[in-house]
């Protein structure tokens, strides 16, 4: 029996001249686990909102939206309060107390239960998702991971019979991101709790998913069981841009055809399934790229985004640096641990280096001493051989470097992209002629010309990410700091970024990213850096740097590893296959 049912959405916001949501008809089952998918702003925070009456936006709505039969609208505030939960995005925007413990209460306070019956269930809630041991911190002295966990209790405290999930894990590290996800099956396996899941990363909630919705532009493509998935957005359009983001096991499955050739077989989800299709289907004589060298077949899967073969150094010597750290030592406050404690990092001139870690490692500091936000109280850092402090004024943001924050809007001041765009060149007292010049050839640079006249908040996560790029490329930098460009946006998006790194990188820059996107990271990256106790414990290719992590990497490398050697993308495995077939 359908808990929720959609008939004929469309919805479409106040002043916006498109619909947002067009004709949208959906039935999600009492109990069942359903993932929404697609490309960034084809609609789905909207109609997750949609759902959720206290955080519906305004606008033009016709259509219907029933909970229990009954239109949400007309729900009463209780009934819609603690019936549907709702876990956003961003962690930090859901946490409003001071106190995990009071955190956990607020809602059961809001809705006037007495304290004894609020002891009872926060008990109860923080013994179900081990939060004890921190029960009694302040809530900014918690992980990302643990944040996202806090907001996670703090709804179900409530006892919501439907729980709605936007994009929760876009934030965590790896592991934070899939011990967040069994903590949703577990919820949805034992309480029977219905979960409308919101992702980019499918790797992990494909497997425990009873349906997926692919969303196009405003409407829902396909909705269907998992393992079909592949196959019937295939037959939709082979060329979907959801096509790069399906998990790993079900990109291989789909490239190589299937089990005949013929697309035939049951799709594998997980990488157990995934190893098992390898296993059956394939030999592994030729067991590495390498080995494809050797037998006379040059891999040609080591390409970047924009199709030009990427050069691994087998020997830097004689290379400049563009960043040159080494005993560094940094801490926020005389009294604090050391976040930096005695890095050393050389990161060479015209690479792009990504470095990965858990959440509140310390990833983001590092990138604010290079940037020259933060000073190191003891070590050395040197800007392409010069010391940071021989960069007088703000010489060492003209032409040198440029940082991109995890949070792009704090970036925009103006009313539309066009506007903040023209701010930087006054910066630069560029004239009326040298603006326009400079501001069309990086908006042809970045693909977003027709994005001039918009306000950034306007802007889907991917937009706000090259719009904000555009104003740091204006200053032309050498070295550019990305500080988790890739959160909140899809794969393909992802490629097109991808793609937009590698043009810079072939015009002479330097790219430093900090993310927790190791799918991102393997497939693009020159070289990897794993960030761990104030330190950089390991530095390496993807392939070598991904291929010795036993947790810390690909679900490739899972999939493949004692098959192949070093097979750390999705591509690679296929490429394999091939080999192996033909062999």
């Amino acid at each position: 029996m359908a808990i929720i049912r959609i008939e004929g959405l469309s919805f479409k916001y106040n002043g916006a001249q498109e619909f947002a949501l067009s004709n949208v008809d959906l039935e999600i089952e009492r109990g069942g686990f359903v993932v929404v998918c697609g490309e960034s702003g084809c609609g789905k925070s909207t109609l997750l909102k949609l759902l959720k009456k206290q955080l519906a936006p305004k606008g033009e709505r016709p259509g219907k939206i029933l909970y229990d039969g009954v239109e949400i609208q007309s729900l009463d505030e209780r009934t819609a309060a603690c019936d549907i939960g709702f876990v956003m995005q961003n962690p930090e925007n859901q946490i409003v107390t001071d106190k995990v413990w009071h955190e956990l209460a607020f809602g059961l306070e809001s809705l006037g239960e007495g304290s004894g019956a609020i002891r009872r269930k926060v008990a109860e809630i923080s013994g179900y998702f081990g939060i004890n041991d921190w029960y009694r911190k302040r809530t900014d002295e918690l992980s990302g991971g643990q944040k996202q966990l806090l907001n996670l209790a703090s709804v179900m405290v409530m006892q919501p019979k439907v729980l709605i999930l936007d994009e929760p894990t876009s934030q965590l590290d790896p592991i934070a991101a899939s011990e967040f996800i069994a903590t949703l099956k577990k919820l949805n396996s034992e309480l029977g709790l219905t979960i409308i899941l919101a992702e980019h990363r499918l790797e992990e909630v494909f497997p425990i998913a009873d349906k997926v919705v692919v969303m196009n532009k405003a409407g829902v493509l396909l909705y269907d069981e998992p393992k079909k998935i592949g196959g019937l957005l295939r037959e939709a359009d082979p060329e979907h841009k959801m096509q790069f983001g399906l998990p790993t096991a079900v990109r291989v499955f789909k490239d190589l055809g299937g089990v005949d050739g013929g697309g035939k077989g049951e799709c594998p989800l997980t990488v157990r399934d995934g190893r098992e299709y390898l296993e059956r289907n394939f030999t592994n004589g030729i067991k590495s790229l390498d080995g494809l060298n050797a037998a006379g077949k040059p891999p040609n899967n080591s390409r970047d985004a924009a199709g030009d073969s990427k050069t691994i150094p087998k020997n830097d010597a004689g290379r400049e640096y563009a960043v040159e750290i080494g005993e560094a030592f940094f801490r926020y406050e005389r009294s604090l641990p050391d976040v930096l404690d005695g890095l050393s990092l050389d990161i060479y001139d015209n690479e792009f280096l990504c470095i990965l870690g858990a959440n509140g490692a310390g990833k983001t500091t590092l990138l604010n001493v290079i940037g020259g936000v933060n000073r190191l109280y003891r070590g050395r850092l040197r800007i392409y051989g010069k010391k940071i402090k021989e960069y007088l004024g703000v010489s060492l943001y003209r032409h040198n470097v440029a940082y991109l924050p995890q949070n792009p809007q704090i970036l925009f001041i103006k009313s539309d992209v066009e506007d903040d765009l023209k701010e930087v060149a006054k910066l630069l007292k560029l004239s009326k002629e040298e603006t326009e010049s400079k501001i069309n050839a990086v908006c042809a640079e970045l693909n977003i010309a027709h994005l001039l006249k918009k306000h950034p908040y306007d802007l889907s996560g991917g937009e706000q990410q090259k719009a904000a790029l555009a104003k740091l490329l204006l200053l032309e930098p050498r070295l550019i700091l990305l500080d988790e460009p890739t959160k909140g946006i899809d794969a393909y998006s992802k490629r097109v970024l991808a793609g937009i790194l590698a043009g810079l990188k072939k015009n002479g820059k330097t790219v430093v990213t900090v993310t927790h996107d190791v799918e991102f990271a393997a497939e693009y990256a020159d070289r990897c850096a794993m960030f761990f106790d104030g330190k950089i414990v390991s530095l390496d290719t993807p392939e070598r740097f991904f291929s010795e992590n036993n947790y810390y990497t690909t679900s490739a490398s899972r999939m493949s590893r004692g098959f192949y050697d070093r097979a750390v993308t999705a591509a690679q495995i296929v490429e394999l296959c091939r080999a192996n077939r033909g062999a």
